[in-house]
């Protein structure tokens, strides 16, 4: 039986394998609606006001694939295809009967240090563009109030070979659903698609530069998302490069 928010512990050294081969590598508080007046640019062309009821920057493509039920969506918008820069904002919308989108908080981020692929593979140091659900948390550190499931385990730690400004990577961390099984601690090795399309992304604490698939943002930028993102809204994670968001 799993209880959302309770501590559980994670001793398996396999799944600890596949967490260190994948993923490894100051908040805002904007609160506007994110929407823009119609105009033009300064070459003359027509500027659309943004829709209140979409997501801004992001095309029919991934639009389609935001659940209807979803109340929450943390959009990840790279600064470029080739790019390990990007930026984290959250949208939430007020009640279920609510159809418009409002900009909650923004935060700098990182991404793969080569940037984003329709097509992830295995140590291909890109992350994946799409859309995900969001179902499952833990770290080293204990939970901060976390709504989603949290795994607390010490078997997240980030290797001590790897370069100091990394330890602290996993202290707090929310699986993205890609190529992982639902319901079980974000190092948990299952991968349905199988092992050559990479796993373990994440949403971690960040160490000033591109990671190995993963999308990074500040300590207090996680703990806020921990203890915002909520299982009973359906939260997803839209993340992209801006070119390929928009298609």
């Amino acid at each position: 039986m799993r209880i959302a928010g309770a501590v559980r512990t994670v001793v398996a050294a396999a799944a600890c394998g596949v967490l260190l081969t994948s993923c490894g590598s100051g908040s805002g508080d904007d609160a506007g609606s994110g929407q823009a007046k119609e105009g033009k640019r300064g070459d003359g062309s027509q500027v659309r006001a943004a829709d209140a009821k979409r997501i801004p920057d992001v095309g029919d493509r991934l639009q389609s694939k935001i659940p209807k039920d979803s109340r929450q969506v943390v959009a990840v918008y790279g600064d470029g295809v080739n790019s390990a820069e990007s930026t984290v904002v959250l949208y939430t919308k007020a009640s279920k009967t609510d159809t418009t989108w409002k900009k909650a908080r923004t935060w700098p981020a990182h991404n793969g240090k080569k940037g984003w692929t329709l097509d992830h593979h295995e140590n291909d140091k890109r992350s994946p563009v799409g859309v995900f659900t969001l179902t499952d948390a833990g770290g080293v550190l204990t939970d901060p109030g976390a709504r989603f499931p949290y795994t607390k385990s010490v078997s997240m730690q980030a290797p001590r070979y790897w370069p100091k400004t990394h330890w602290h990577d996993f202290d707090y961390v929310i699986a993205i659903d890609y190529n992982r099984a639902k319901g079980t601690p974000p190092n948990d090795p299952t991968r349905p698609l199988g092992q050559a399309k990479g796993g373990s992304i994440w949403l971690h604490m960040d160490h000033g530069s591109g990671t190995s698939g993963c999308v990074s943002l500040s300590k207090s930028g996680m703990a806020y998302l921990l203890r915002t993102l909520d299982p009973k809204q359906h939260p997803v994670v839209v993340m992209g490069d801006k070119a390929n968001l928009a298609a």
